[in-house]
């Protein structure tokens, strides 16, 4: 295992101890599991440039990097509205885009085309865990809280919407019984990425995002 796929794997991992501490009784454990959510966010930009850096992009990578950044996402998400300080509806809108965009991957590789990835995909990815810190850290007695929640709230899941729209507007030919295939890609992750190395070297990780 290669550098970055290892700080990808790290931040997987670092997801089951965000939940714990943040759920735990132990002092400041909400506050500690602030700072974990925050670190392993901040490894998302690392393992894209340890992978670049080091001309070590990999087939695992590609498939790892997005996937840890659902993971996360998604699991504070359901924390944050079992802690009742999210409404459901916002974490069923981003998972469930989640979902359909990745079934909209599948349908590509089998029928053996690419989805490019999008600009306004990696703003949502940082929308999103904008939005997820300032509900973790926040407090009622802060000024003007509630407009600021609202604000990122709102923002994070039109950026998750439109989005997704953009992903199956542009790939809107897959869905017809006519759509023809353009070219092979590798298992579905969150990037446009080839199935060969070099060409997913030339790519890099940080194009894998939906």
């Amino acid at each position: 295992m290669n550098a970055a796929n290892a700080v990808t794997v790290t931040r997987i991992l670092l997801i089951p101890v965000f939940l714990v501490l943040l759920f735990s009784r132990v002092p400041y454990g909400d506050m500690i599991a602030v700072a974990v959510f925050a670190i392993a966010a901040g490894t998302d930009k690392l393992d894209g440039y340890l992978a670049r850096s080091r001309n070590a992009v990999t087939a695992a990578g590609i498939f790892l990097d997005p996937l840890a950044d659902k993971l996360l996402i998604s699991s504070a998400l359901i924390a944050l509205v079992s802690l009742e300080r999210l409404e459901a509806w916002v974490a069923m809108v981003i998972i469930g885009r989640e979902f359909a965009v990745s079934g909209l991957r599948l349908v590509g590789v089998a029928q053996g085309v690419s989805i490019p990835a999008s600009h306004l995909g990696k703003v949502k990815t940082v929308s999103q865990t904008v939005a997820v810190l300032f509900l973790l850290v926040s407090h009622t007695s802060l000024p003007h809280y509630q407009q600021v929640e609202d604000v990122l709230i709102y923002t994070a899941v039109a950026l998750t919407l439109a989005s997704g729209i953009e992903y199956f507007f542009n790939a809107r030919a897959l869905l017809q019984p006519t759509a023809k295939p353009v070219r092979p890609v590798s298992p579905p992750g969150e990037d446009a990425t080839p199935p060969a190395a070099s060409a997913a070297q030339e790519c890099g990780r940080d194009d894998a995002r939906e």
